[in-house]
């Protein structure tokens, strides 16, 4: 078990300054005692300090001295040794290396141990972050690529003259168009979340009202893959941003419409003592074996294989995630075993303060 430092500190000190009162008080009661007599006759001045009460006067203080280093420098080392680990770790991370731990070391205190802990805990973050902020970088770019290289193809061949001008052509422009501001403006908002700065206008709403009415918009869109969707609206009333808590919902039903084409999703919303859910589960293939954890990463789809025209962006749950985040609740996903997958969004009732 790890030493406290405080109480190490309390206890070296304590024995120090009782190692030095009782080598001061035998060394005068063993000097006076033995010594004395046999160096100085009684017909000698003992009323005046000589030579030898120096002499003693100076060992008794070497002793305290050495035995004060000694104690300093041991107590010195085990705090030292882990701010050595953590100040050579830190150097490393400064550079770019974010793999690097602080070790542990022996005889640490319970302090030092604690210190190393969290500091590695934070190189871990910044690990996975700077992996995010790299794979983020190339899945954006990829996301954007092809929908640019079909716009410069297009508008390209419409200058040449190979395409002639149409409605068709136009509309299916705008539509390349559409896509490109979804996806700036989805990494727009997981932007904002990211730094706590997703702004959100609060009413009161019941999500019963908000899931039926996005059920009902997507209901064309859902029957054309299949889908029966079946919906278990209790009155669940929370203060919340109502196009906010829509884009959830929305997105939650298009990635079932996605993945699960040709199951029944059923959509329930319910309250418990202090918070509120809203729930869609399907019966569809479920999530690859192992990529439960990875719902939520951005740009990832359930099946890596999968075009961008049919798997989305990959942006759609981490959105519903970061939104129910800014309003202090979250989102889980179960996956029922191969069987379908079941996506929680859980709300505060109020906002937190």
């Amino acid at each position: 078990m790890a030493r406290n430092l405080n109480r190490q500190l309390f206890v070296a000190m304590s024995a120090l300054t009782l190692l030095a009162s009782l080598a001061m008080y035998f060394g005068y009661v063993f000097y006076y005692t033995f010594i004395f007599d046999l160096i100085y006759s009684a017909t000698d001045d003992t009323e005046k300090l000589n030579a030898g009460d120096f002499i003693v006067f100076g060992l008794i203080v070497a002793i305290g001295l050495v035995a004060a280093a000694a104690v300093g420098w041991l107590m010195a080392q085990s705090i030292i040794r882990p701010l050595k680990s953590i100040a050579v770790a830190a150097h490393s991370i400064a550079n770019g290396d974010f793999s690097v731990r602080a070790k542990n070391t022996e005889m640490a205190f319970s302090e030092a141990e604690s210190l190393i802990a969290d500091f590695n805990t934070m190189a871990a973050r910044l690990e996975s972050a700077e992996a995010e902020l790299r794979y983020s970088n190339s899945a954006i770019a990829h996301e954007l690529r092809t929908p640019l290289t079909i716009l410069r193809g297009r508008l390209q061949g419409l200058s040449d003259g190979a395409y002639k001008p149409s409605p068709e052509l136009y509309g299916r422009l705008i539509a390349h168009v559409d896509d490109l501001a979804r996806i700036v403006e989805d990494l727009r908002t997981l932007g904002l979340s990211s730094v706590g700065k997703l702004e959100l206008k609060l009413d009161e709403i019941d999500l019963a009202l908000e899931a039926g009415a996005v059920a009902t918009s997507m209901e064309q869109g859902l029957a054309s893959a299949g889908i029966t969707v079946k919906c278990d609206l209790g009155k669940a009333v929370v203060l919340a941003d109502q196009a906010r808590i829509r884009q959830a919902i929305l997105a939650v039903l298009d990635n079932a419409r996605r993945y699960a084409p040709g199951s029944v999703v059923a959509v329930e919303t319910r309250t418990t003592k202090d918070r509120a859910l809203i729930r869609c589960s399907d019966d569809g293939p479920g999530l690859p074996a192992g990529t439960q954890k990875r719902v939520f990463e951005r740009f990832w789809r359930g099946d890596d294989s999968r075009a961008r025209a049919s798997g989305g962006s990959g942006l759609g749950l981490p959105i519903v995630k970061a939104i129910a985040n800014a309003h202090g609740g979250d989102a889980v996903v179960t996956d029922n075993g191969g069987t379908g997958v079941a996506i929680e969004i859980w709300l505060p009732k109020t906002m937190p303060v």
